[in-house]
């Protein structure tokens, strides 16, 4: 059983350059319904210092992280333990530094890939060389505030999308880039991440947390939670993140939903359908109308040829007529077990 529990994975406190304390970060995110944060200080994992005492005292749980920051482009690292240094990092050789965070467990993402860079923001635009995409745990296609609407957000959807459509299976996450916990008047949107049960129970919610985002057990949305699900034969289900084993002529059952409940109370929806279309290598395969009332639907699809595909949920949004969220992918491969 997994649970789908709502994240921040890009914040920053006075440790670096934020204007805030990692209890007032806490706090923040206890307000806009988050279940966890990752603290991802400029350079620095100075501000973890008293972790524990805001976990224990907020119930937000913090991933400990910190952000490269760099000339060529600012990469997120999480679940470390110890700092991995990155000044030795040229434009080609960021997989020296990765290949240290995978040392310790760890995960890499790139941030806010295509943000307008130096003199602006220095480093903010991606430069690195990458050489093998498989080493790239995930990226932040979302980044700031209202991030559907952001052309810089629209280019680091497409760069997921061309990966995928290449065979690589990489998670995709939005990150608010947090330094100040004042109110804001914009859309917040946040990470899901579908936590197992089981690791919860043996390893905690970090560790939970980390898996789920390995894993690409991942949703991501400024509103409501969108499910996808794909079942064959009454007795084979994947979910977000899993591999489905395709038989030749056989068809597939896909569910897509909408969880109304999460987050309740942080956004507002009109009295109108959402619409959820399904999204593959061979392009648009369904479009599905939601409601309250009617927030779950199935169809059925020949996925020959598909390699993977995911939802995108779109409707009206602070009067814009917006993608709200989007699931990270279900990938399908010859075989003949789910995965």
């Amino acid at each position: 059983m997994k649970q789908w529990l709502p994240f921040e994975l890009h914040c920053h406190t006075f440790h670096s350059d934020g204007k805030q304390s990692l209890m007032e970060l806490a706090e923040a995110a206890k307000a806009l319904g988050l279940r966890g944060v990752a603290l991802t200080d400029h350079n620095t994992m100075t501000g973890l210092t008293n972790r524990e005492e805001v976990v224990a005292a907020t119930g937000v749980e913090v991933i400990p992280g910190l952000e490269w920051t760099t000339f060529f482009g600012h990469m997120l690292t999480l679940g470390l333990s110890e700092y991995v240094d990155w000044r030795n990092l040229s434009p080609f050789h960021i997989h020296r530094g990765i290949e240290g965070v995978h040392r310790q467990g760890g995960l890499v993402g790139l941030a806010h890939p295509f943000r307008v860079g130096s003199p602006m923001c220095t480093g903010c635009y991606w430069e690195f060389e990458v050489s093998d995409w498989n080493e790239i745990d995930y990226i932040e296609v979302w980044s700031g505030l209202f991030p559907s609407i952001r052309r810089n957000n629209a280019r680091a959807l497409r760069l997921w999308t061309d990966l995928l459509n290449q065979g690589h299976r990489i998670a995709a996450t939005s990150g608010r880039d947090w330094h100040v916990s004042d109110p804001v008047s914009e859309p917040v949107s946040a990470t899901f991440l579908g936590l197992r049960d089981t690791v919860m129970a043996s390893s905690g919610i970090v560790a939970a947390a980390l898996d789920a985002l390995k894993r690409g057990a991942v949703a991501v949305s400024m509103g409501p939670l969108p499910q996808l699900r794909v079942s064959h034969a009454k007795s084979q289900s994947a979910d977000i993140g899993d591999v489905v084993p395709l038989k030749p002529g056989a068809r597939y059952e896909v569910m897509v939903g909408v969880d109304f409940s999460a987050r309740g109370g942080q956004w507002e929806l009109p009295d109108h359908p959402l619409e959820m279309k399904l999204v593959s290598n061979k392009g648009e395969l369904a479009n599905l109308k939601l409601t309250r009332d009617r927030s779950e639907m199935s169809t059925e699809l020949d996925l020959t040829g598909v390699q993977w595909m995911r939802a995108e949920m779109y409707g009206v949004f602070c009067n814009l007529c917006t993608l709200i969220g989007f699931t990270n992918a279900i990938y399908m491969t010859e075989g003949s077990v789910f995965a």
